[in-house]
This record gives structure tokens, sequence and C-alpha cells, in this order.
């Protein structure tokens, strides 16, 4: 019954003569404006903040949409970089998302050979001033679009800080900016075209402290009690555990603080902890064993245990009802077709790439079929809360050269330039003709929430995997 509607609301939206004309008023909106938001996601991407630090790169967005007669509340859920944009009265209420945080220790040239930037901490290699630029424009060509046309409808563009390890959407869902919201429209640069209805990775991270007794390593090691072997024991225990969890679970650990000097027992160490898994009900049942076992390290050690909860986030919810209609409208829209000195730049990425990863050039004017994935892969995302409460989809387009990972040097390269730009106008496009189709059809939204409501179960109430703590405002200092 389901897949019966969803397929006549997408002909319907596909082949409508009106639609269609309208959405050539939304692209021809873009494209006029293309200058300008290249400038500005460059401009970002020259910024790099990273997560929660974000200010010159979130002013930036924000002044763009004062401009374009949007109302902003700056500092929303008790952080100074996350904001609320809105225009508009009535009608349906079409969220879109923006994300503007980079990562730490990937600054990198605008080249296709590796070129870090000296001096220079972090870079794009996420793709998040893409991202906020894009949804951005979407936002603005949908308000003029329903201004010339006399549309009720009410846009939002959020602005969402740190979603790299900082959950800054998981805040701002808990603090109900996101309950008058009808439907939610997000994007992810990537090294493909795609609009599947697909799930994530469920995540919940935390940095456990370990507190010994300094002393003399050589003269009095017996009166001091190390912090590192407090950190060494819970890692080797955490190893044993995995033989005994879901081989969907992954758990990574880095160690970032062990000690000053081999000579000196360490007082303090550190270990900063992910959990995923497909379901966060199973992300939680093995974060409660890496506690305990935490507990046992420090008691086995002499030493005092205590952590810090930093970011917890659901998986995904897909949505195939708004799934369809994006992929609908992104394979009108087609993929990306490269110039002869972007085939070139591209080249060279590729051949900088592992063989396993390299793909040809030409999929990047391929879009993937649409696919609904119930069970989580890859990575995780703070999308994943919002998506338990308001109906979301959203999509990827080719930002980067095929075959690309995140988080690399290679997607700083070609984020920064004309082929970075290219796939950010194209998702800008496709945010903005969905948007358009929800708000002409409102029997989309509400068949949404229906499936949203199926998926999460009648007695589904939010709670955050964060509990009450603040926004970790200092984790990247």
């Amino acid at each position: 019954m389901l897949k019966t509607f969803v397929s006549t609301i997408v002909s319907l939206v596909l082949f409508s003569g009106l639609a269609s004309q309208e959405k050539k008023t939304l692209y021809t909106h873009i494209d006029s404006h293309a200058g300008t938001y290249r400038d500005v996601a460059h401009k970002i991407w020259g910024y790099a903040e990273v997560g929660y630090q974000e200010v010159r790169s979130s002013e930036l967005l924000m002044k763009l949409l004062e401009e374009g007669e949007f109302k902003v509340e700056r500092g929303v859920a008790g952080i100074p970089t996350a904001f609320v944009a809105s225009w508009g009265d009535g009608g349906p209420v079409i969220g879109l998302l923006a994300e503007y945080d980079a990562l730490p220790g990937v600054a990198q040239e605008a080249v296709p050979y590796h070129a870090p930037i000296e001096g220079q901490k972090a870079g794009h290699a996420c793709g998040h001033h893409l991202f906020g630029t894009a949804s951005v424009a979407a936002a603005l060509a949908v308000a003029d679009w329903c201004k010339r046309n006399k549309v009720q409808a009410t846009i939002k563009l959020f602005g969402t800080p740190a979603e790299e390890g900082g959950a800054g959407k998981v805040y701002m869902v808990r603090a109900g900016l996101f309950d008058d919201v009808d439907a939610v429209l997000h994007w992810h640069p990537g090294s493909m075209n795609n609009a599947s209805a697909s799930s994530s990775l469920a995540n919940k991270s935390a940095k456990f402290r370990f507190y010994g007794v300094a002393s003399h390593a050589a003269v009095a090691p017996q009166n001091g009690r190390s912090a590192l072997d407090g950190v060494e024991a819970m890692n080797f225990m955490v190893n044993q555990m995995r033989e005994h969890i879901s081989s969907d679970a992954r758990i990574h650990y880095v160690i970032t603080s062990g000690g000053e000097a081999p000579n000196v027992v360490p007082a303090f160490a550190e270990v900063f902890y992910y959990v995923r898994h497909p379901y966060r009900e199973e992300v939680q049942e093995i974060f409660s064993w890496v506690e305990t076992i935490a507990d046992a390290a420090a008691k086995g050690t002499g030493t005092r245990m205590e952590y810090e909860i930093i970011h917890g986030i659901y998986n995904l919810m897909p949505n195939e009802t708004l799934g369809k209609v994006v992929h609908a409208n992104l394979a009108v829209l087609g993929g990306i077709s490269y110039d002869d000195d972007e085939i070139n730049f591209a080249q060279q990425i590729v051949n900088t790439l592992p063989e396993r990863s390299q793909r040809s050039l030409a999929s990047a004017g391929e879009i993937a079929p649409f696919e609904v994935i119930e069970k989580g892969r890859g990575g995780s995302t703070d999308v994943g809360d919002v998506s338990w409460v308001v109906p979301t989809a959203g999509l990827s387009t080719a930002t980067w050269v095929p075959g690309t990972s995140p988080h690399t040097w290679q997607a700083v390269a070609a984020g920064g330039m004309s082929i970075g730009h290219k796939g950010m106008l194209l998702a800008a496009k496709a945010l903005a003709a969905s948007a358009s189709d929800l708000i002409l059809n409102p029997d989309i939204v509400a068949q949404a929430k229906l499936e949203l409501g199926k998926r999460t179960g009648a007695n589904f109430e939010y709670e955050s995997l964060l509990g009450d703590r603040s926004p970790p405002l200092d984790y990247r200092k």
C-alpha cells in the first residue's frame, strides 16, 4: 500500500507541468546567485573552523539568510554557533539542515597532490562548507519562489554546528526546535549521486579519565599508581570483549593523554572511545559493558576513573515516502559533468587513491538506483536524532572525485575547487525542488508522518542518548 502511494505521488510530481515550470524558476534563482554561493563556500573552506568554534562560518551563512529576508535566531539550544533562520508564516513547515564544521588535522591546498597548508590545524575533509552553503541556497530559492507565487509556507534553515563528534543537532532536538516542523531535508557531500532512504550507525562516545599517583618510575615505583596502566588495562579488556559482541558493532579509541615522561609514573591519562551499531539499543548495551570494564580497570590498577559523555546519536530513520521524492528530483537533474581542467585534476586525484577505491570519472554523471536501506552501515550522523522526531530525507552528490573517501586530503582538495562547487549547486537544486514538491503536495507530508509513526512505534518517546549534559563547547580545544 505504501509503495503504491509513493509511486503515485512521485508520478504526479514528475509529470506535473506546473511543478516542472516552477522548478525551473528555482533553478534559475540558484544559478543566478551561483557566484555568491561559490564565494561563500570557499570562504568557509578557508576558515576551516572545528565544532562549536564556527564563529565566522555561521555568521557568514546567517548574513546571507538575513539579506534574503529570513529572521535569524542566534545561539539556540545553548550553542553560540547554532541558529534557526525562518521565512514565511503558515502552510507546511519545511526544515533544511546546514552544517559547517571542519575536521582537525586535515589541512590541504586545493591541488591534486598532497600539500598540507602550513600553520592550519583543520580542513573541510567532510565537505561541510558545501553542505551549509547549498542548504542556504535552497532555502533562499524556495522562499523567493513562495513569495513570487504567493504560496503559503514556512521555511526553516537550521544552522547545526559540530556534526563531527559534537552532536550539535541532538541538543537542538532536545530543546524542541523541531517540534513544529513537518518535514526535514538534508544532504551530504560525497563521491556519487544518491538519494536512497538509508539508515546509519548509532553512536555513543565518552572520554574515560584515569587518576593515579605520580612517582619516580625508577627510585620509588612502589609509591606510584599509573593512570596509564588504567587506560591500557581498559583497552586490553575492551579488545577482548570484541569477540563477544555483534559483528555489526564498531569500537574505536585513541589515547588522548598518556603521561609526560617515561621516568614519571603518570598521574593522569585519558582515552576517548566511540561505540557504534546499527541500532541504538545495542549501542547502549555495549557502552554499558565498556563502562563496567573501565571501572574494573581502575580497581585493578589502584587508580580512580571518571568519564564524560561527549556525544550520543541515533541511527538514521529511513523515510521511503520522502526519499522517493528527493530521488525523483535528483534523477531529473542528472549528475556532474567535468570540463577538461576538471578531468585533468580528477585523474591526478584518482592516481593517489588505492586501486580498490578507484572508479570511473564518468560515474560522477550517474544517479544511483533508489534503495531503502533499513540497517545502518558506514558512519554516523546526528541527523539521526532529527529523523526520529520529524520525517527526514537526504541525498549526496559528487562533490569529490569518484572513489574518494571522506576525511581525506583528497576530499579537502576537490571541495576547494570547481568539482566541489558543481556538486554543491546540484544539491541545492535537488533540495529546493523537493521542498517545493512537499509544499505543493501536502499528502506527501501526511504520508511521510504516517510512515515515521509506523517505523518508530506508537509508544516511542524521544530521549537523548546524551542525558541532560550541556553541549561540550570545548571538546575540540
